[in-house]
């Protein structure tokens, strides 16, 4: 299986009674149906996710294919940390997420607090890249 990313070849990780598939070059990561729910509830599985946020943010606006059925796949926000988009696919089940992204959902905290805060401030994913103020952030940090 290739990539939806990159197009590099996914190795095979298992993890426990679970096996997902990594980019070997990207670092992003397929659950096929039912895998995401099924390593999200094991303790420790974040380590699966070996890559780094920053090697895949210069993608993040491009439109991906399902690595297993060609369907193009549909971006999802997670309900509880908007920070963190993913894709997946109506017609598999299947979803995909970039370097970074299953660590950061697995570790829930005030940090993510804090970036889900800064998406907003900054008028949400599709507002224009803009810094921040140093007023703007002293009055998220008081």
């Amino acid at each position: 299986m290739k990539c939806p990313r990159c197009s590099s070849a996914m190795q095979t990780v298992q993890v426990e009674d679970v096996q997902i598939d990594r980019c070997t070059r990207c670092g992003g990561l397929w659950f096929d149906e039912f895998e995401l729910a099924d390593l999200t509830a094991k303790e420790g599985s974040g380590k699966v996710d070996t890559g780094h946020a920053d090697e895949s943010t210069q993608h993040s606006q491009a439109r991906l294919n399902c690595p297993k059925c060609s369907t193009p796949m549909l971006r999802m926000v997670d309900a509880q940390q908007p920070h963190i988009w993913y894709e997946t696919c109506e017609e598999c089940g299947g979803s995909f997420f970039d370097a970074g992204e299953f660590r950061d959902l697995k570790r829930h905290n005030f940090l993510g607090l804090i970036k889900d805060v800064l998406v907003e401030l900054k008028g949400g994913r599709d507002a224009p890249r803009t810094k921040l103020s140093p007023a703007v952030l002293r009055r998220i940090l008081q």
